[in-house]
């Protein structure tokens, strides 16, 4: 048995702080939490000193793939399968360092990230626990059309989800709308119509898989929730000339429990946002808020390879990122831990500090409900009950 001892320690559901706890582990998991410092006669002792005890990082939204580089795209196309895989193991130990300890990886290619998800299952220090969704569905030559998962009609999306299904996929990942990334790509246009986007739903429940669905704008927004995707990635409503956080979609995500996955932050020092972005962030504060307080639940992605400034191993600027669109450090830390973990439907074992949950916890070199960007420190990350960092 290991007893891992620290300062304090958040939960992964607050609001506050346990002091002076004592976590104990046996056989990967969380056996107990205990406050004050116990003797433990015969157990190896993990002391963390000053530092504060989380629940390991989730990032509800990644791309392994991707290299965070000038050149994405053309680096991912003129690479073969091994030298893919090669990048995807460094992205995945990059995670794990910065203390993400489990992911949702939402778009690679020929299915790499099941392989990676195999072997960081054998072995925890190759990386953080992976749900995975293989290659995106998209329309020809749509958004990421290159991770080969282009489908069209109700009979392609569904012949399409039954190959995720059988390849063993954890989730069925569908980009509802265009986006950026993808040259000849509009982020503000719906790729699919509403007769495909439920077929894809149904048979994605009829194989017992989660939906998610890739929708910056509002037009694409309206159509997953219609359809009933479990969950909508990014979120930010998005319209050509702004924002339109509309209420009569935001009343019916609360009403269906779809939760929203944002993708928030970006390391320091990188070009500024384009103009077209800038101008939008006061209205994407107000709008956030208005998610929030209508209840609709909230958990952190990072988006991470898509561009050099979301690298991978940049999840904590994106919990920091929060608070400056509002919300507090224990909801950022929520939406982070115990909120993604429910998002990437491991909630019942993943994302809390608690006896009966998997063992994977980290430090921070300080208190982050007062100062939140002691994320940025971590000083100690344990996953399935051994320290990997």
């Amino acid at each position: 048995m290991l007893a891992v001892r620290a300062r304090a320690l958040f939960d992964g559901v607050g609001p506050g702080l346990v002091e002076q706890p004592t976590v104990l582990i046996e056989n990967g998991r969380i056996a107990a939490v205990r406050p004050g410092g116990i003797p433990l006669v015969g157990t190896e002792i993990l002391d963390l000193g000053t530092a504060t005890l989380l629940p390991g990082f989730i990032d509800t939204h990644t791309h392994l793939a991707f290299d965070a580089s000038d050149d994405v795209i053309g680096r991912l196309t003129a690479a073969d399968d091994a030298t893919l895989l090669e990048r995807i193991r460094a992205a995945a130990r990059a995670s794990l360092a910065a203390g993400v300890t489990t992911v949702r990886d939402l778009g690679d290619r020929g299915y790499l990230t099941l392989r990676l998800r195999a072997e960081t299952a054998r072995n925890p220090a190759a990386g953080p626990h992976i749900v995975a969704s293989g290659p995106p569905l998209t329309t020809t030559r749509g958004h990421c059309w290159f991770l080969g998962g282009q489908a069209e009609g109700v009979a392609g999306v569904r012949a399409a989800v039954r190959e995720r299904a059988e390849r063993g996929a954890d989730v069925v990942k569908v980009m509802v709308t265009g986006g950026d990334l993808t040259p000849g790509s509009d982020p503000y246009s719906v790729q699919y119509g509403r007769d495909e986007l439920r077929a894809v739903v149904d048979e994605a429940h009829r194989h017992g898989l989660p939906t998610a669905a890739h929708a910056h704008a509002v037009t694409g927004i309206r159509e997953a929730v219609a359809a009933g995707f479990d969950t909508v990635e990014h979120c930010f409503f998005l319209t050509e000339s702004g924002v339109d956080f509309d209420r009569r979609v935001i009343e019916e995500m609360v009403r269906r429990a779809i939760p929203a996955s944002l993708t928030l932050g970006a390391l320091p020092g990188g070009p500024p946002p384009p103009a077209h972005i800038a101008r939008r962030i006061p209205s994407l504060i107000a709008g956030l808020t208005t998610l929030r307080e209508a209840g609709v639940t909230m958990a952190l992605g990072s988006d991470s390879g898509i561009f050099p400034v979301k690298a991978h191993g940049s999840y904590p600027y994106g919990i920091t990122a929060m608070t400056d669109f509002g919300f507090t450090p224990a909801q950022a830390l929520r939406a982070a831990t115990s909120t993604a973990a429910m998002v990437c439907g491991v909630g019942g074992r993943k994302g809390r500090i608690a006896a009966g949950y998997d063992a994977d916890l980290i430090a921070v070199g300080g208190d982050p409900l007062a100062d939140v960007g002691v994320v940025r420190e971590v000083v100690a990350v344990v996953r399935d009950g051994t320290r990997v960092g």
